[in-house]
């Protein structure tokens, strides 16, 4: 979806048709994006990895009003909700900071992130800084470090 993402997609549906059930297919793995899809209001996440078999039945689960995850996703979201386990920095960003973060790791330079999202460069560099605050880094060599220790970036 050129110059936007899932989630704000999602957060549209959402908006327009709140008790519409919404499984995300995405070609993100779980550990990017799962989480916050499914505290956006999803009733299910899934990668376009995963067999067509347990897409029928996903689908199937959604539409009779229940939620879908994956096994290894039920396993991270319950380690992830343990009272003894912190949560992942990443998780203190917006949405749209996440995606930035997420572009400046992936090696995009601030100009180009500002045209692939049809903002202003200045609006950009304005999240870079949030982002570094908000993670306690010092520079984009840390963020990209970060983000590649955390598979945020393929």
């Amino acid at each position: 979806m050129p110059g936007r993402s899932g989630l704000e997609v999602l957060r549209e549906i959402k908006k327009c048709r709140p008790k519409l059930p919404v499984l995300v297919l995405s070609m993100h793995p779980e550990n990017q994006f799962a989480v916050r899809v499914l505290k956006r209001g999803a009733s299910g996440y899934m990668t376009k990895e995963s067999a067509s078999e347990e897409l029928v039945g996903a689908i199937r689960k959604v539409l009779a009003g229940g939620r879908y995850v994956s096994p290894s996703l039920a396993e991270k979201l319950a380690t992830y909700l343990s009272s003894d386990t912190q949560k992942p920095t990443q998780e203190l960003l917006s949405d749209r900071e996440f995606q930035v973060l997420r572009l400046i790791a992936s090696g995009k330079i601030v100009s180009e992130i500002a045209r692939e999202l049809s903002l202003s460069v200045k609006t950009i560099s304005t999240y870079r800084t949030r982002i570094l605050e908000k993670m306690g880094l010092r520079n984009n060599a840390e963020l990209m470090h970060y983000a590649m220790q955390h598979q945020l970036v393929e």
